[in-house]
């Protein structure tokens, strides 16, 4: 591994596509759930969106594990 592939999956992020399809949904719904409160064009998010993120979450964590335990391999 080098450092362009260590930082790479460091700051590997969710989408918001990645995001709908988790929890069922279509991108739109996602960016307006996202809005501010006070924005006109805001939604309620999706029902059940926690168990969603949680799974996300979770993948977001061992992937970081994974890239935890490589470098500690290499120092």
């Amino acid at each position: 591994m080098d450092f362009k592939k260590a930082t790479d999956a460091l700051c590997e992020g969710v989408t918001h596509q990645e995001l709908a399809e988790a929890l069922g949904v279509s991108l739109a719904s996602v960016r307006q759930a996202r809005l501010g409160k006070d924005a006109k064009a805001r939604r309620a998010p999706p029902a059940g969106w926690e168990r969603g993120v949680l799974k996300l979450a979770e993948a977001r964590a061992k992937a970081l594990e994974k890239l935890i335990d490589q470098l500690k391999d290499m120092a």
